[in-house]
């Protein structure tokens, strides 16, 4: 019955004629881009949280060099592809991209030798891989916002998540962070977790305001099927808080963060004062380096092979590590920008109009779904 509806529900807002079917292939194809954002993706880290669903493996120095190789080739490969490119900004995730700073500096050297970058440079690291040498450098290869995963200031919650550090150590990174005037220093906090509290999150909350970020992205423990936490969940049966909890909690924060002078920006990010926002997931267009990474291009999705020895040896033959592509027709490209204004939590009415104002049905629909 669920499969019905979904095929249902799928073919009335699509079309018969769109289709998520993901193809092998080898490479991108050629296309006319003027400008696009980055991606980089950082594979190694020591914390292997075991609720984090992205793509990573533990920590290994002998991976580095052929990693970093492997990245330079890649970017000469899309060099030569789409030729002088814009680059509207740079995002570096993982894994903990912290892990390579010094390579970092030597990724970023080739983006700006190939192409013309002019936006900010953004980077997600953990508490336990940041100190003054780290910073010193982030602020050389001018990487201009910071994201920090913290998750809670609480040693019993830092440690059911797979943590390996105290939390007395985040307080002073930090205050180092914010005092070397980054445009905008953004901090993961996690809310539902099993035994946490109003008090426990408010206390999160308070700590986090008190030390003077800019932002403070919050977001439930999501367990993910093919995580480490979605088979201990599978195998023991623990007994996660339920949805009028997670509610709960999030209303508190809503309303907390509003009443200390922060405004929502997402779903879950919560911004104060006039600095960019931080986020991950709202670009239009980008390429994707590295490991698993993804890439949405014009006309669809890209996704590069996900094991590190596979990426590193088709890239250093120079060949591109691509394995699938998704066709993303102009109906789906629309959808997908719809998907990410929800996200925003603020859709442009024009905006609507201009992409979906031919289909009278589903503009109706939308502004059902919006009362």
């Amino acid at each position: 019955m669920r499969e019905y509806a979904k095929k249902t529900i799928k073919r009335y807002f699509l079309g018969k004629n769109s289709k998520l079917v993901f193809f092998n292939q080898r490479h991108p194809r050629e296309q006319k881009i003027n400008t696009i954002n980055i991606y980089i993706h950082i594979p190694f880290c020591k914390n292997m949280c075991p609720y984090c669903p992205y793509n990573k493996i533990k920590y290994k120095k002998e991976f580095v060099k052929p990693y970093l190789q492997a990245l330079v080739n890649e970017i000469a490969l899309y060099k030569k592809l789409y030729g002088n490119m814009k680059i509207a900004s740079v995002y570096i995730g993982g894994g903990t991209p912290t892990l390579l700073i010094d390579e970092l500096g030597v990724i970023l050297s080739a983006i700006r030798s190939d192409f013309e970058l002019n936006g900010d440079i953004c980077i997600e690291t953990s508490p336990n891989n940041i100190d003054d040498e780290i910073i010193r450098k982030l602020k050389d290869f001018s990487i201009s916002l910071v994201s920090v995963g913290v998750q809670s200031f609480n040693d019993q919650f830092l440690n059911f998540i797979g943590r390996k550090y105290s939390s007395d150590i985040i307080s002073s990174v930090l205050e180092k962070l914010v005092k070397d005037d980054f445009k905008s220093i953004n901090i993961d906090l996690m809310f539902a977790l099993p035994g946490q509290s109003i008090a426990d999150l408010k206390y999160d909350l308070q700590k986090a305001i008190e030390l003077g970020v800019n932002q403070i992205t919050t977001y439930p423990l999501f367990t993910f099927p093919y995580t480490a936490v979605g088979s201990y969940l599978r195998i023991k049966k623990v007994k996660m808080p339920n949805l009028n909890v997670r509610r709960k909690q999030y209303r508190f924060i809503h309303d907390f963060m509003q009443r200390n002078g922060y405004n929502r920006v997402s779903v879950w990010g919560f911004k104060k004062g006039d600095v960019p926002r931080y986020s991950s997931v709202t670009r239009d267009n980008y390429i994707g380096l590295g490991a698993g990474a993804g890439s949405h291009l014009p006309d669809g999705f890209y996704l590069n092979k996900f094991s590190v020895d596979e990426y590193i040896n088709n890239c250093l033959k120079n060949k591109f590590p691509t394995a699938l592509f998704l066709k993303l027709d102009k109906n789906l490209q629309n959808y997908f920008w719809l998907y990410w204004r929800l996200y925003d939590t603020v859709i442009d009415k024009q905006e609507i109009y201009n992409r979906f104002g031919a289909d009278n049905k589903k503009i109706c629909y939308l502004s059902f779904l919006q009362k």
